[in-house]
This record gives C-alpha cells, structure tokens and sequence, in this order.
C-alpha cells in the first residue's frame, strides 16, 4: 500500500475509459462497484480512484472530458496517475457515421426514434462485415490521445500517463468483426514509443474470458475473470509509479 502515514490524503488513480471499466457479466454497474478493475487497482496501492467514463467513448471522447468536464479538472491536480482506458471502441466497424448514431436519441417523436434506432441496429452488424471504416482512424485516435497527454504534460510534467492496446470482442452487433485492432494497435505502439507511455494490453488480458461463458453475453464487455486480469496487468503498469509518488510524497 502506498497511502500516506501521516493523514494525508491519498493520491487519486484518474481514469478515462469506455464502458469496459465499469460493465461486468450482467450490464453496467455504479462507479464504485469494487469488482470494477479500476477500483480494485485503486484498493491494491491504496489510493482513491475517480473514473470518468461512458459507453461508446473513443480517443476523441476522452480528449472532450479532459478540457470540458470541470470533475476531472479538479482530479488533476491531486492525481498519481492518469490512465486512458479508450481506444477499443475507435478500432470497431462503424460503416454508419457515429454521428449518426449518437443523434438518434433526438429524434422525435418516440415512434420515429423507435424505427430510426431499430434500423440501425439492423443495418450495423451486416455492413460491419466489410471493415470499413472505423469509428475513429488510427492516426486521429493517436492525435487526440496526444493532445491530452500533452495537455496534462502542461499542467503537472511529472505526472504520469498510462494507455492502453484494444480488447477484443465477438460482439454481433459488429459483426464479430474487429479488423481494426491491427492498425490501431500498430498506431498506439508506436505513439508508446516516440512518447515513453507504458500500454497496457488489454486483449491478452481478456481474451480468455471474452470467448468463455463468463463473458457479458453481449460479446464486448468482460466478466469478473477479465476485470481481475486487467487488474493485475494495470498494476504492472503502476506498482513502479505508485513507489514514485510516494516517495515524492
């Protein structure tokens, strides 16, 4: 544990993610479910934890939480580490724009929203199978995924910044297509790279559990197996930061 002994209060873990950090097997749960990866690495080193998530958020969505919500502008400065748990939903089929999609809740009246949702949901998966395009390039998610990390570099220089490789998923509403992730993670690698931030592979964390019964049947979001897995793997990551910090401390 790495809290302080002298009644101070601990450093806060601030993710930014998808539904993936906060959906178990059974759908998505309150933010301080400790059965959530996020919580049980914040409970390991002993800090808080502040997560700011959404279902369907990719690079671009984390880069808008970052400068326009003022919750997370208040983490930062009490922050140990940030952690950028997007990129899975960028890297999926998305051949209808994603505008598209995220405007059908405006549609109205109710009746119409109905039969605009259930076309979607209908056309999604069968034009899904051609790949193309993607909810958000490779290159664009790298820029917006550099932009906040540059933005937090401004503000607080030494404060370290985890990402994160894709899941995988055998979800039908995509198709079970996901041939996206190669260019994704060949961008996100290569970003690593050039900038010194660790990633944490989530696919190899998952895979197990995504294609067992344990899975949410849904096929993207993970069960309890899975959680734990990404866990111990983000633990990896953050053991050497967290011994940093507290010694800064």
């Amino acid at each position: 544990m790495t809290s302080s002994e002298d009644g101070a209060e601990p450093p806060v873990l601030l993710v930014i993610a998808d539904s993936l950090s906060y959906y178990g097997p059974e759908g998505g749960l309150p933010v301080d479910d400790p059965r959530i990866w996020p919580n049980i690495v914040a409970a390991e080193l002993g800090w808080k934890v502040e997560l700011v998530a959404r279902i369907g958020w990719t690079s671009r969505d984390a880069w808008w939480a970052l400068t326009q919500d003022p919750r997370v502008w208040s983490v930062i400065p009490k922050a140990g580490a940030v952690v950028f748990g997007v990129g899975g939903m960028d890297s999926l089929p998305s051949p209808l724009p994603t505008a598209l999609r995220e405007q059908i809740r405006y549609i109205r009246p109710p009746a119409a929203r109905r039969m605009f949702r259930a076309a979607y949901q209908w056309v999604q998966p069968k034009l899904s199978h051609l790949g193309w395009p993607v909810a958000l390039p490779p290159k664009l998610s790298v820029e917006y995924l550099e932009q906040a990390r540059a933005a937090l570099a401004y503000v607080r220089p030494e404060l370290p910044v985890v990402g994160t490789l894709p899941s995988v998923h055998r979800c039908a509403a995509y198709g079970n297509v996901h041939s996206g992730r190669p260019a994704a993670e060949k961008a996100l690698r290569q970003w690593s790279s050039e900038t010194g931030v660790p990633l944490v592979d989530l696919a190899d964390a998952v895979r197990t559990n995504i294609f067992s019964d344990n899975a949410n049947p849904d096929g993207i979001h993970w069960g309890w197996d899975a959680h734990v897995a990404v866990a111990e793997k983000m633990l990896l990551a953050l053991r050497p930061i967290a011994g940093t910090v507290s010694r800064q401390a």
